[in-house]
């Protein structure tokens, strides 16, 4: 099942909602003070006076004074240590009357899962702040809480990849017409990436001189970049010389090309 991960700046309800009739699973980060609510309950027999629609509060900055947790797990990680994960199933928040979910009835009853996740120590350099990370699971079924956390942490790994091609190796610099082009660079991008990393065992480590040294086996692909040029000589290619083909007869004589064609911007209310 598709798993997609969010970080804090995304509405969790909004994406549960707009994603309910698709068979995938939604990860949000949320902030540590957000409150949530149990299910209210059957009523008793008798009982007069409209029906709540919330039961018992879970707060994320007091997890205690709430119920207690229905999933725990704990592993222990290299970079992280002791990992200990839990959470709390069929949790929703209170929503307000307004906005999207201004209406009659009242805003919907959205329900999801609230995530713990402690972790002993944070990669690098030790006497790093560690906080509780908060998560919101929605999707089918049950959540598995060692790929929710882990899936999430990976998403660092590819923002940082993200903005290595993006502002390292080119990725947004084209000013691409079609589809068709953009798959194709997307594609050089990534095989000039995965050169990269290939030729990490033969890198030479050209910091700058504010950098700490690193073993080549942990070289930056930013790093690798700047020492590539002198290992390409040693490397070779696979390609032959280019050969001249003489004077090319341009463009036919009387053609013109129209302008590109240009869409534009949607905006949607928010």
């Amino acid at each position: 099942m598709p798993l997609f991960v969010f970080d804090a700046g995304y509405d969790p309800i909004a994406l549960t909602v707009d994603l309910a009739d698709l068979p995938v699973a939604v990860l949000v980060r949320i902030r540590s003070d957000r409150v949530f609510y149990t299910d209210p309950g059957t009523r008793a027999p008798g009982q007069r006076g409209r029906p709540r629609r919330h039961g018992a509060r879970f707060r994320c900055a007091d997890p205690a004074g709430g119920p207690a947790p229905a999933q725990t797990l704990a592993t222990r990680d290299d970079q992280y240590g002791h990992v200990q994960v839990a959470a709390w199933p069929g949790l929703h928040p209170k929503l307000a009357g307004r906005g999207r979910w201004a209406g009659d009835a009242g805003p919907p009853i959205i329900t999801g899962t609230v995530i713990r996740v402690r972790v002993e120590h944070l990669p690098g350099p030790r006497g790093r702040a560690v906080k509780t990370l908060w998560l919101w699971w929605a999707g089918p079924g049950a959540p598995d809480l060692d790929l929710c956390w882990r899936a999430y942490l990976r998403r660092f790994d590819l923002e940082h990849t993200f903005r290595f091609c993006k502002q390292a190796l080119g990725w947004t610099t084209p000013r691409i017409r079609t589809p068709e082009q953009a798959d194709r660079w997307t594609w050089l991008i990534l095989a000039a990436d995965t050169q990269l990393r290939l030729a990490r065992p033969i890198a030479a480590d050209t910091r700058l001189p504010w950098e700490r040294r690193l073993p080549t086996s942990r070289l930056t692909p930013t790093r690798i970049r700047r020492g590539f040029p002198r290992r390409l000589p040693l490397l070779g290619s696979p390609a032959s010389p280019p050969k001249p083909c003489g004077r090319s007869p341009g463009r036919p004589k009387g053609s013109r090309r129209g302008p590109a064609p240009r869409h534009p911007a949607i905006h949607k209310a928010a």
